[in-house]
Parts: structure tokens; sequence; C-alpha cells
């Protein structure tokens, strides 16, 4: 069991990682940063970053834009970020973009970058990003189109258009790497700093 001496501020919207992090024993608020993310992004892209350089660059963001406005408080920043070789992807806007991702990543291996950054004060205290990669089964239009019916436009949250604690589990035919990495938060190597920085106390 995890205790905090005081609570941390999670600067994301994301229900997982809220969930992740209080399923663990900490005592969080929820505070998403207000940053451009999809220009930040493309900055970065035009740099020629990897993608887990960009959701480590996002992470740390998020976490510096929160933590200078909530002075003396620790803030946990995260990302995700989603390739397919060196093709980058964003959030569908729509099913019928949902669908076209789908397709293109049927039958293939893609690859997910999720970091994290602690801060506080305007200063990151420790960060780290951790990769997994998911093969999708070559599936039959029929059963895409069924998945896209049964999942609904909850899937658009996701950057893979998939929940794989839900029914997105069908679409596939292996998985390498971390759990909580697959669902947005490397959440052991962020314990671990957590305990090396003494900002948990463990039982």
């Amino acid at each position: 069991m995890i205790l905090s001496a005081s609570r941390f501020i999670l600067a994301s919207k994301s229900t997982a990682r809220a969930g992740m992090l209080r399923a663990a024993g900490m005592d969080i608020d929820v505070s998403p940063a207000n940053i451009d993310e999809r220009g930040l992004e493309r900055q970065w892209e035009a740099a020629n970053l990897g993608p887990d350089a960009v959701a480590s660059a996002l992470a740390r963001e998020k976490a510096l834009a929160v933590s200078r406005a909530q002075a003396g408080r620790v803030v946990i920043g995260s990302d995700q970020t989603m390739a397919l070789g060196r093709q980058r992807f964003s959030k569908a806007a729509t099913m019928a973009q949902a669908r076209e991702k789908l397709l293109l990543l049927r039958g293939r291996r893609h690859e997910l970058h999720s970091a994290f950054a602690v801060a506080r004060d305007g200063d990151v205290l420790a960060a780290g990003v951790a990769a997994a990669y998911l093969t999708m089964r070559d599936f039959s239009d029929a059963f895409l189109d069924a998945y896209l019916d049964r999942a609904g436009e909850g899937i658009l949250a996701s950057v893979g258009c998939y929940q794989l604690e839900g029914l997105g589990v069908t679409l596939f035919e292996a998985i390498e790497g971390d759990y909580f990495t697959i669902l947005g938060l490397p959440l052991l190597p962020l314990l671990a700093a957590l305990r090396v920085k003494g900002l948990v106390d463990v039982l």
C-alpha cells in the first residue's frame, strides 16, 4: 500500500490514468494542462523527433505548465504517442476516420510510447518513457464494421481507436509490453521514481 503525505496533481484529463494512480493508493487531484499539444507535436516532428521523444516532451510540458500554477504541489504529467514505423497517429475525429485507421493497422505491428514527468514549482524532478508493441489480427471487413458498431464513439478518445481493457482486445493477435504502458502511463517506473525522490512512503 502506498501512503502519500500530500495530494498529487495529475496534469491530464485521462480517466484511465487517474484510475491507475488511485488504484495504486495515490491521493490525486486532476488538473489538465492547457497547452497546444498538436502545435507542439508539429514543431517537434519538424525537428525529426521520434515518437518516444515527442511523448516525453509532451509529458514534461504538461507537468511544468501545471506545476508553475500550483506552488509547492507535485504534478504528474503523462502522454502517449502511437506510431507505425515513422508514421505517427493522432486521435480520429470521426468513426469514418477510425475505420480508415484500423484498416491501415490491420495485420500489422504498431508501437505505443507512454511517458511521464514529475514536476514541482517549474522544475522536473523525474521523467521516463516506456514502449509497447501490438500486432493486430488480419480481421475481415465484416468484423471491423461489427466492432465499430458495438464499440461506438467512445473509441475516439483513444489514439488507437481501441481500449485494450474492453472490446478492443479482440482486434489483436499479439501484445508485447507492459499493460500500464499500453493504457497510457508507465506506472511501475513512475512509482519507482516517486520512491527514489522520497515523495511516497511504502508499507
